[in-house]
């Protein structure tokens, strides 16, 4: 059983464009759906319609994303939330299941992607989430850190405190399994 078309949605994102066209992308699938572009904005928003379901950004600025999960599932807990991130970090997915999240989708994600994160052929579990090995949390971080240096190799390999051409050879390497 999926996501029934009238189901109320809660789309807390902080880009403006990516927000818009996700919302109206599932209008017109036939839900509705309330848009946030902070976690304060959608707080309130909970508060006065508690939603069937939330797709909520991890980054955002000010309260991110697993604090905001936090406070949807003590207004109500049978909301479900699933987060969407444009890191696909595991350690970060583990610990938004361990929250309670139904699922979590990296970015970029279109209406279908997310609506298929809440049915349940498709939720993943905290138990399914298994501790990332050390490789796979070092890719992770040394991309997250490239990514916020906008691809500069040389600034990404001092703010991560190696050579460049360390950070060269690591990257040259595959994405640990």
């Amino acid at each position: 059983m999926g996501v029934e078309p009238g189901s109320s949605f809660l789309l807390a994102d902080d880009n403006d464009a990516l927000r818009e066209r996700l919302a109206k992308a599932l209008r017109d699938r036939g839900y509705d759906v309330r848009t946030a572009s902070d976690s304060n904005e959608a707080i309130q928003i909970a508060r006065t319609e508690s939603p069937e379901y939330a797709i909520v950004d991890l980054k955002m600025p000010g309260m991110g994303g697993l604090e905001l999960l936090k406070h949807l599932k003590e207004i109500d807990p049978s909301t479900q939330v699933v987060i969407l991130t444009g890191f696909g970090s595991i350690a970060t997915a583990v610990d938004a299941m361990r929250l309670g999240a139904t699922n979590y989708v990296t970015k970029p994600a279109d209406a279908d992607d997310v609506v298929n994160a809440f049915t349940p052929q498709n939720q993943r579990t905290s138990e399914a989430a298994e501790t990332p090995s050390l490789a796979r949390v070092e890719w992770e971080h040394i991309h997250r850190v490239l990514s916020d240096c906008s691809g500069n190799i040389s600034e990404a390999a001092r703010r991560l405190g190696i050579h460049r051409r360390s950070l060269q050879r690591k990257l040259q390497k595959l994405a640990p399994e």
